[in-house]
């Protein structure tokens, strides 16, 4: 038995050393930790218990018979982040650059499994080389297998992306499938075709972090959801992230004692400026809800006309969508649509409740708009609020117009509760626009156009542009002091908690309590 533990010692700790200490001094050089490293960060102490760590590759062609790459470039198992429990890989850039092969792909294919059998959450920490090209059809035949079981758990697990590393090609499309994508500034890129295959067909110049690096992704394309500058941070985050999700579909995000927000009742009245015409940040009001230090924002730099995130009420976890006044006055445009119809169904689907907090003139204006596709996308914002089953409450701050006030979680696309500040302005559209249309030949004939003009639009402003009409036809259910807006969250969350819906289509109800 001595003897053969020796080799069991032996075998381990080859492959434990992955590429071997110069490589790993190498992955530390460019300020990246390692695989096992990286679960060192994320995980429980001693909670992580490894599958398929002997596996190694089975291909004889290009020198592969001689070649030995340690758990065959990738690190796969269980463990536990705050004592609940998760399934996870990391990719080991040391052991032949993390490059996916056929037995690579066949141990995340295992994890994959594993974790949506048991309903636990899935990881998977990105940094490879790309496909195996020695392995040909194979390694592409493992990309396939995994895309697949990301379309298989999307909705009934959380997926999440740690991006730490390169990560091209067709490797790119399973974080791309899953819930989140985080992603390490300065050493992460992502993109279906590198610089030089991109100057040599279009002729364009572009280096990796340009075309594919955090920055690009957070702000252009959306595809990044946070952003880190560095690893230590992007780790001690996701496990605080965690904490904000179910394990799965059938279950509810933990609760905990509920602290108070960081900015007083009585500061909320004070936010919303007088004139209409005026930009503030609605985070101080989202501040002004949440208990302190609890809100995890997503996408904050990609279409900041909105911001979406999850966090606390009384401890327990909700949604949170808001217009941002501060950016193109809390339009709606084509970007912020998919931005919000996406974070809509997520907590949908993981039985996370819905606050909307509602300021917006309307759709963004403009010929790169229409032809954007502002209709397809801002149909999607339509349908993601349309078809939820989760408690959905709507706080109207101050605009909110037209269609965009519609789409804005509104009691005819099913918002359980409505309320509205005094400052709320619920119409058709903007007193000006209306009175433009509605009194253009009173103004047009009048002595003084202007005078006339703005007599108008302060009548409009008086009679419809207020909160009191929404209410009277029951479309607003009370008109509440900024002060009492925790307080009134806290309770309609409450009296919802054991709402109960079925989608029209059939599917699983994405509610509290399943049926």
């Amino acid at each position: 038995m001595d003897d053969l533990l020796r080799e069991l010692h032996r075998r381990r700790q080859k492959v434990h050393a992955g590429g071997g200490e110069e490589r790993a001094a190498k992955q530390h050089a460019r300020g990246k930790y390692t695989a096992r490293e990286r679960l060192d960060l994320l995980l429980d102490e001693g909670s992580f218990s490894e599958i398929g760590e002997f596996i190694t590759h089975r291909s004889g062609d290009f020198g592969m018979r001689e070649r030995e790459v340690p758990a065959d470039g990738v690190v796969t198992g269980h463990g536990k982040v705050c004592g609940r429990p998760v399934y996870l890989y990391s990719q080991d850039f040391t052991s032949m650059g993390g490059s996916l092969g056929e037995m690579h792909a066949q141990k995340i294919c295992r994890v994959m499994d594993l974790a949506l059998q048991n309903g636990c959450p899935m990881i998977g920490i990105n940094d490879s080389g790309g496909a195996r090209i020695q392995e040909g059809v194979d390694a592409l035949n493992g990309y396939g297998e995994i895309f697949r079981r990301n379309t298989l758990a999307s909705g009934i697990i959380p997926q999440i992306s740690v991006i730490a590393g390169p990560c091209a090609g067709g490797a790119t499309y399973s974080p791309a499938l899953t819930d989140m994508v985080l992603m390490v500034r300065d050493s992460a890129q992502m993109f279906i075709t590198g610089p030089a295959v991109i100057q040599s067909v279009t002729g364009e110049q572009v280096d990796s972090e340009e075309l594919g690096g955090a920055e690009a992704h957070a702000r252009k394309s959306g595809v990044a959801h946070v952003t880190y500058p560095d690893e230590d941070q992007l780790f001690a985050d996701l496990r605080w992230m965690l904490g904000l999700l179910p394990l799965n579909s059938e279950e509810e995000a933990p609760r905990i004692d509920g602290i108070p927000p960081a900015i007083g009742p009585e500061d909320l009245r004070n936010i919303v400026p007088e004139s209409p015409y005026k930009g503030y940040n609605v985070q101080q009001v989202i501040d002004g809800i949440l208990d302190e230090g609890t809100f995890f924002q997503i996408h904050s730099e990609f279409a900041t006309n909105a911001v979406v995130g999850l966090g606390r009420i009384e401890g327990r976890v909700v949604g949170i969508i808001a217009n941002q006044p501060r950016f193109l006055a809390g339009c709606l445009d084509v970007d912020s649509s998919d931005k919000i119809a996406r974070h809509v169904r997520f907590c949908d689907t993981f039985n996370i409740p819905l606050v909307t907090l509602v300021d917006t003139p309307g759709y963004l204006p403009g010929v790169s708009q229409e032809h954007g596709g502002i209709i397809r996308h801002g149909a999607k914002v339509l349908y993601a609020y349309s078809e939820a089953t989760v408690p959905k409450i709507s706080v109207v701050l101050r605009k909110a117009y037209g269609g965009a006030y519609l789409a804005m979680c509104s009691r005819s696309l099913g918002a359980d509760a409505a309320v509205a500040w005094p400052s709320a302005e619920i119409a058709v559209m903007g007193p000006e626009g209306a009175c433009n249309i509605v009194f253009r030949r009173e103004i047009e004939e009048a002595e003084d156009s202007e005078t006339m003009r703005q007599r108008m639009i302060e009548e409009y402003r008086q009679k419809f542009a207020n909160p009191y009409v929404a209410a009277s036809n029951g479309y607003i259910d009370s008109v509440i002091d900024p002060a009492e807006t925790r307080q009134e969250l806290q309770l309609r969350l409450q009296a919802l908690q054991g709402k109960r819906a079925r989608h029209s289509s059939g599917r699983r109800p994405h509610g509290n309590i399943p049926l």
